[in-house]
């Protein structure tokens, strides 16, 4: 009879792919973040500040009480939808910097259908119908908005970074427009590029009162579980993770690599969307220009520290949610600008996409095998 336990060779190859799997998931990660904030304590003390008690500030702001729990949340639900939406992306091999774009539209549509239909229809409609309706048009004005870069990727080749790019710019431009004449709200007094107030049935409400913390937290969560078994236990996950890692691979083994573009960037789209939809319906209850600014660009540092996984995505949304809201504390007892946040955000950026900085500060060995979020510009 065979001996059925590994050869020592085995083992110790498993035990080292191992090893990567961790470094590269948890390690290298958090890693990059302390770095961040070890280099931001610097930038913090060379313009005349204390980082203690600046950090001591940025941590009260975000986690000090209830309400500053809360307020994290607020931040950290809509970074989990465009985090998601850019990590599906990247493991079908694709760049989707068009969050912001696809953001916009999806709070736009959320918004028209929030103040509009009833009108339209010339009825009230029931409370969950009309969040419903609400939520999904924004999706779908996502997803529509991320799948003609798909559509265009698969059928010409053209790069989805700069089809991406470029519906920024119309998106962004276009929403202007609406809200500064068609959807602007002209309402007496009011000079803001803004929507009507959508009307209360198309309205999420918060889960404790005098607390902001809404049910767009906890979709959020089941969003990302929902991403998760989508991308690791169905055939379509199976055929954008294939697709990925190696488009010609998935299409000898039968895959249709041009759907499977389309509806990535499709998927992608629609969860930038969801973002901007629940902005609109849980906490704004209108579209107003220039909300969600930065949002779609500070996913792409999101889905990568959370190295495109769900959970990692999650973990990440909350980091940055929190440095976004415990800013304002730490303004408050040190004078230092919020904009510091940015900086160490970029930083964590930089030490993440070029982890190999990481790797030389605190002399870990590069792993066997490398992880490649696109498949470049020429394919």
């Amino acid at each position: 009879m065979e001996n059925e336990n590994p050869k020592p060779e085995e083992s110790k190859k498993s035990i080292a792919q191992g090893d990567d799997r961790f470094v590269n998931i948890f390690l290298v990660p958090v890693l990059a973040v302390l770095t961040a904030i070890i280099f931001g304590g610097i930038i913090i003390w060379w313009v005349g500040g204390d980082p203690f008690t600046a950090y001591k500030g940025l941590f009260q702001g975000a986690f000090g009480n209830l309400r500053a729990l809360s307020e994290t949340t607020v931040w950290a639900s809509p970074y989990i939808f465009a985090g998601l939406a850019v990590a599906v992306g990247f493991k079908g091999g694709l760049f989707n910097i068009g969050g912001e774009g696809q953001l916009a539209f999806g709070a736009v549509a959320a918004a028209w259908a929030g103040y509009a239909l009833p009108g339209i229809l010339k009825t009230d409609i029931p409370p969950i119908l009309h969040v419903i309706l609400a939520v999904g048009l924004g999706v779908s004005a996502g997803a529509l908005w991320g799948a003609i870069p798909g559509y265009l990727k698969a059928k010409t080749g053209a790069h989805e970074v700069i089809n991406t790019i470029m519906m920024n710019y119309i998106a962004l431009n276009l929403t202007s427009f609406l809200l500064n004449g068609p959807m602007k709200d002209n309402s007496p007094n009011n000079v803001v590029a803004r929507t009507p107030r959508i009307a209360e049935t198309a309205q999420i409400s918060p889960i404790f009162e005098n607390f902001r913390f809404h049910w767009g937290f906890i979709l959020a969560l089941f969003i990302a579980l929902f991403v998760w078994w989508l991308l690791w236990k169905t055939q379509l996950g199976f055929e954008i993770r294939t697709t990925g890692l190696n488009p010609d691979a998935a299409k000898y083994a039968g895959i249709n690599v041009a759907k499977t573009i389309v509806i990535t960037m499709g998927l992608s789209g629609g969860l930038a969307g969801l973002a901007g939809a629940i902005e609109v319906t849980a906490l704004n209850h209108r579209h107003e220009l220039g909300f969600s600014t930065g949002y779609g660009f500070d996913a792409i540092a999101i889905a990568l520290l959370g190295k495109n996984h769900p959970a990692g995505v999650v973990l990440a949304s909350l980091l940055f949610g929190a440095m976004r809201n415990g800013a304002t504390r730490m303004q408050f007892l040190t004078q230092i600008p919020v904009d510091i946040i940015s900086i160490i955000q970029a930083l964590i950026l930089l030490l993440v996409s070029a982890d190999a900085i990481v790797r030389f500060l605190y002399r870990i060995r590069t792993p066997q095998e490398r992880v490649v979020y696109t498949r470049g510009w020429g394919k």
